[in-house]
């Protein structure tokens, strides 16, 4: 009984230390802006651009067919962030709106900018172009297809040997006017982030929701 309680205590113990660990890295991989107040005392739509993928898959694929791959992870990452900002939407009142991605994909097809040139273009550009005052946009690195969904078995030894280690991900805003980064979260992706793209995003924003800098329903601390 003596050791079982011991071995109990060791788990609670291990859990909250890497909860806290977790918790703590969460914190340093979030940045904002100290003007960011000032940048966007005007910002009334925001729009969510597809984020650029870069993939490093474990099984051999053709080029080809890795560029239109990592286009598919770009486009479900932007529509996960729509989904997850149109559901808080409902509950919460944030400072700002979020253009629909199916009238910011159409404008920016209408302008020649699709995913393989879209960051040639500056965030005072896109912005222009879609008439919004910020962009939400990001990066993606990952050894998955994980719009297909990742592994759901599991092993504690998987944090240990790497395994649960499938990529990173960046989700940044922009003010349109200078161009200047307001807001950035980064974030690993390992086999406790999400199941598949969808729920990457939401367990993600969720971590990043208390210093998330549009919602005004929430008293943010500033580090």
């Amino acid at each position: 009984m003596c050791l079982t309680k011991n071995l109990l205590m060791k788990n609670i113990v291990f859990f909250f230390a890497l909860l806290i660990t977790t918790c703590a890295s969460a914190q340093k991989n979030i940045y904002e802006n100290i003007r960011f107040d000032a940048l966007s005392q005007d910002h009334e739509v925001l729009a969510i651009v597809p984020f650029i993928a870069h993939l490093e898959l474990k099984e051999a694929v053709d080029q080809n067919d890795l560029k239109v791959l990592a286009e598919k992870e770009g486009y479900a990452v932007q529509n996960a962030l729509e989904t997850y900002f149109s559901k808080r939407k409902k509950r919460k009142k944030f400072n700002v709106d979020f253009q629909n991605i199916t009238n910011t994909n159409a404008i920016l097809s209408q302008n020649n900018i699709d995913y393989n040139n879209i960051d040639t273009y500056t965030t005072q550009e896109l912005c222009k172009i879609l008439e919004v005052d910020g962009i939400i946009s990001g990066n993606l690195n990952l050894n998955i297809l994980l719009s297909e969904g990742v592994p759901t078995d599991f092993s504690i030894l998987d944090y240990f040997s790497g395994d649960a280690n499938y990529g990173r991900i960046g989700v940044k805003v922009s003010d349109g006017d200078t161009g200047k980064l307001l807001w950035k979260f980064e974030n690993a992706i390992t086999k406790k982030t999400g199941k598949n793209t969808t729920e990457l995003i939401d367990k993600m924003m969720k971590t990043a929701s208390r210093k998330f800098p549009y919602d005004k329903d929430k008293k943010r601390d500033r580090n």
